[in-house]
């Protein structure tokens, strides 16, 4: 069933009425949805409605609202991501994956071993947003997670999080499960994953994990190319939670 992202204010008893310009082109441009036709709406306050289109017209579109509930596409625990940004398709693979697997957010750091360049990374971070934005639409996320600004390992290591996992491919001390077995997930927690480029991380940076007492964690025997390091580590975290 389509899914599109309306405001409370466009809600009224049991009509909700489209009439943004981007829904409005998609649903009834490129979809040509008709009267009769479901729709998936889920508000600013992450209610999900299933509705019935009754009417279309020249710049709105009217819906009947046959159930509404909270949504529980969401995670329990706020999860976020410092990842070295990739080339070209590598990076959107990252952005829409990790807001598949319900990541809260991600901090584009610039490693000594970054592909990309800082303005060149700067400059994609509203591309990147917009990735993540349709793959919540995909996925019927409420929330729609942030791309932060580009910045450095030290500086996103003073944000306020619960604890911060460093993943490796060497150098590492102990498996993700091992982890997460000594030190289980609570729900509500603050975490940041962090993953490096397809370098890897210097011995400077692996210095200042250890200087900062930072669990460096491995994934395996396996070498992985960073953007499937990120989908294994966020979704074996997930899994070890739910699991």
């Amino acid at each position: 069933m389509p899914h599109f992202f309306v405001k409370k204010e466009n809600i009224t008893d049991d009509t909700v009425i489209i009439n943004d310009k981007e829904n409005y082109r998609h649903i009834a441009r490129s979809l040509r949805a008709r009267a009769g036709e479901n729709l998936l709406l889920i508000d600013n306050e992450q209610i999900q409605y299933e509705t019935v289109i009754t009417k279309i017209t020249n710049n709105e579109i009217f819906c009947e609202i046959k159930k509404s509930y909270p949504s529980k596409r969401d995670l329990d625990f706020d999860l976020y991501l410092a990842q070295s940004p990739l080339r070209s398709e590598s990076q959107l693979t990252v952005m829409e994956k990790s807001t598949e697997l319900g990541i809260r957010g991600v901090y584009p750091v610039l490693t000594d071993n970054c592909a990309v360049k800082k303005d060149v990374a700067e400059a994609k971070v509203e591309k990147w947003q917009k990735i993540m934005f349709e793959a919540s639409k995909q996925c019927e996320r409420a929330k729609i997670p942030v791309c932060y600004p580009v910045t450095t390992l030290e500086e996103v290591f003073n944000h306020n999080f619960d604890r911060i996992i460093v993943f490796g491919e060497r150098s590492t001390e102990q498996s993700l499960k091992q982890y997460l077995e000594d030190n289980p997930i609570k729900k509500g927690e603050k975490i940041l994953v962090i993953i490096g480029p397809e370098g890897g991380f210097s011995q400077r940076e692996f210095e200042f994990f250890k200087e900062n007492n930072l669990p460096l964690i491995s994934l395996g025997n396996l070498i992985l190319k960073a953007d499937t390091a990120v989908t294994v580590a966020i979704g074996d975290i997930v899994y070890e939670y739910q699991g």
